[in-house]
């Protein structure tokens, strides 16, 4: 699983610190349970309209955390890649952790992230 270690921000960038994005629906729902790699599109989709809401995208993330409920290092690769997926050509430093829980009902992945925008943008 490679991919970066470390990330910079440069001076007068704007910080962004997201929650754990979890893998709701617009109705609170917990989607796709039992299935960590349908969760973690979910969740991705989710990040993204929380940076949106904050005036970031994906691109300007310098760092995530990856929690996947599981102690399947299987279920970790997979959620893995998705959210390698996600960010494209664009590679954050991110940290994936196996857990014994998270807090929603059926919940097996969370992502959070800290985004820096650019001054003037």
């Amino acid at each position: 699983m490679p991919g970066a270690y470390a990330a910079t921000v440069e001076p007068s960038a704007r910080l962004v610190f997201t929650a754990g994005s979890c893998p709701l629906d617009a109705e609170g729902r917990t989607v796709a349970p039992g299935d960590p790699v349908g969760q973690a599109r979910q969740v991705m989709v989710n990040l993204e309209a929380a940076l949106a809401a904050a005036g970031a995208r994906l691109t300007d993330v310098v760092k995530t955390t990856v929690y996947v409920a599981s102690s399947c290092r299987s279920d970790l690769v997979a959620v893995w890649e998705v959210v390698r997926d996600a960010f494209g050509d664009h590679d954050p430093p991110s940290t994936l952790l196996g857990v014994a829980v998270l807090g929603y009902d059926d919940q097996l992945v969370e992502v959070e992230a800290v985004a820096a925008v650019r001054a003037g943008r």
